[in-house]
C-alpha cells in the first residue's frame, strides 16, 4: 500500500466519522419535529370541541340578549304609557280638583268673613 492509499483510507474513515457525528443531531431533530407535530395535532383535537362549545355559548348569549332587548323595549313602552296616563289623569282630574279646591277655599273664606261681620254686628249696640 502506498502513502496515497493510506491517506485516502484515513480520509474515508474521517468522512464516515463526520457523517456519523452529524447524523445523530439530525436524527434527534427529526424526533423533536415528530413530537412537535404530534403535540400540535393533539392540541388541535382538543381545541376544536372547546371552540365549538364557545361558539354555541356565544349563540345562546346572543339569543338571550335579543330577549332582554325585547323586554327592555316593552318596559320603555310601558313607562311611556304610564307617563301619558299620568299626564291625562292630571289634566282630566287634577286641574278641575284644583279649581274646586280653590273655589271651596274662597267660599269658606267668604262665609267666615260674613259670619264674623254678622257676629260683630250682633254684638255691636248701634
Amino acid at each position: 500500500m502506498s502513502v496515497g492509499d493510506v491517506a485516502g483510507l484515513v480520509a474515508a474513515i474521517a468522512f464516515v466519522l463526520l457523517v456519523g457525528l452529524l447524523a445523530v443531531p439530525l436524527l434527534k431533530l427529526g424526533r423533536t419535529l415528530d413530537e412537535a407535530s404530534r403535540s400540535i395535532r393533539e392540541l388541535t383535537e382538543h381545541s376544536v370541541p372547546i371552540l365549538d362549545e364557545a361558539a354555541g355559548t356565544v349563540a345562546a348569549t346572543n339569543d338571550q340578549l335579543v330577549k332582554v332587548d325585547t323586554i327592555t323595549t316593552s318596559a320603555a313602552q310601558v313607562s311611556e304609557n304610564v307617563s301619558a296616563l299620568a299626564g291625562l289623569y292630571a289634566s282630566t282630574f287634577g286641574r278641575p280638583l284644583v279649581k274646586v279646591a280653590s273655589f271651596s277655599y274662597g267660599v269658606r273664606q267668604g262665609l267666615a268673613r260674613a259670619w264674623r261681620r254678622q257676629s260683630d254686628d250682633a254684638g255691636d249696640p248701634r
